[in-house]
C-alpha cells in the first residue's frame, strides 16, 4: 500500500513521463557507433573501477597528489554501501526491459545488475568522484565523464532517466559531504587553536 501511494505521487508520475520521453529519444539515436562508445564506458564504470583506475594512473604518473586513490576508494566504498545496500533495497524499482532481440550475454561484456534500479549507483559514484576530486585534482573533466557514464546507463537500457538524475543528485550531495569530512589529498592537517597552553 505504501509503495502504491508512492507511485501515485505527482512527482513519481512526472518522473515516469520523463523516463518515457527520454527512452523514446534515446531509442531514436542508438546505432553501432554509439554502441561502441557507451557500452564499454558503462561496463568500465562497474564497481567504480573507472574512477579508481583513473585516479590511480594520475597518482602514479605524478599528476595527482599522493593519497588520492586511497581516499577516493574509502569515499566510494562508503557511498556504495549507502546506495547499493540501503537505498536500492528500500526502493526496489524494476529496471527497464531489455530489447527482446538481445539474447545471451550483454554487448561489450556489460554486466547485468542484480540490484534494483533506483537510484543509479553508477551516477552516484561518478558525481561523488567529480565533487570529491574536482578541487584536489582538477585536471580531468570529472563532471563531464560522470555525466556520460550516467547517460550510458540509460543508453544500454539498465536505468531509467530518473534513476540517473536521482543518482547524480545523491552523488553531488555525498561528494560535498565527503570533501568536508575527508582530508583532501595533500592537504596539511588543521593547525591546533592558539591558546594559553600552546601559544609560543
Amino acid at each position: 500500500m505504501r509503495f502504491g501511494r508512492l507511485r501515485a505521487h505527482p512527482l513519481a508520475v512526472r518522473a515516469r513521463a520523463l523516463d518515457r520521453a527520454v527512452d523514446a529519444g534515446v531509442r531514436g539515436v542508438r546505432n553501432p557507433v554509439l554502441d561502441a562508445v557507451f557500452y564499454p564506458l558503462s561496463s568500465a564504470a562497474d564497481h567504480s573501477l573507472l574512477w579508481l583506475a583513473t585516479a590511480g594512473v594520475r597518482e602514479a604518473t605524478g599528476r595527482a597528489r599522493p593519497g588520492t586513490t586511497v581516499r577516493l576508494a574509502a569515499v566510494l566504498a562508503t557511498e556504495s554501501a549507502v546506495t547499493n545496500l540501503a537505498l536500492k533495497s528500500l526502493f526496489g524499482r524494476l529496471r527497464p526491459a531489455l530489447d527482446p532481440a538481445l539474447t545471451g550475454p550483454l554487448l561489450w561484456g556489460l554486466r547485468q545488475p542484480v540490484t534494483s534500479a533506483f537510484p543509479s549507483g553508477h551516477a552516484t559514484a561518478g558525481f561523488t568522484t567529480a565533487v570529491f576530486l574536482s578541487r584536489a585534482d582538477p585536471g580531468p573533466p570529472w563532471y563531464l565523464i560522470a555525466g556520460l557514464v550516467g547517460f550510458s546507463r540509460v543508453y544500454v537500457r539498465l536505468h531509467h532517466a530518473s534513476d540517473v538524475l536521482a543518482g547524480a543528485a545523491l552523488g553531488l550531495a555525498f561528494g560535498a559531504l565527503a570533501r568536508r569530512l575527508v582530508l583532501p589529498p595533500g592537504a596539511p592537517p588543521a593547525a591546533p587553536p592558539v591558546g594559553p597552553g600552546n601559544a609560543g
